[in-house]
């Protein structure tokens, strides 16, 4: 895949009775802090930001810490949007609609 910009937006959706799903949102999205990456905390999703790679790779260790965790089972919403010839960033998508 090519080095340009992508989005994605997470959602996470823990199917769990050992402790509230927040909590496992909360590590998740520890590990997308601790990535380096270009993110933004919704409230139902996080968007972030980066090369493909990145952005897979942030996706997979997510996954993987859950597992390692122990999170019983979870439903991973994913959206991803690239754009062939060029970044495509959030900015760019929102920026007329900050004040």
């Amino acid at each position: 895949m090519h080095q340009f910009i992508v989005n994605a937006s997470i959602q996470l959706i823990p199917v769990v009775t050992d402790k509230h799903p927040y909590l496992w949102v909360d590590e998740a999205i520890s590990i997308i802090q601790q990535s380096g990456i270009t993110y933004e905390v919704g409230p139902f999703a996080t968007v972030i930001e980066g090369k493909y790679t990145e952005v897979m790779q942030v996706i997979q260790n997510i996954n993987e810490y859950l597992y390692s965790l122990g999170c019983e089972e979870w439903i991973q919403n994913i959206q991803i949007q690239i754009r062939s010839k060029g970044d495509i960033t959030g900015l760019e998508k929102t920026q007329k609609f900050q004040q």
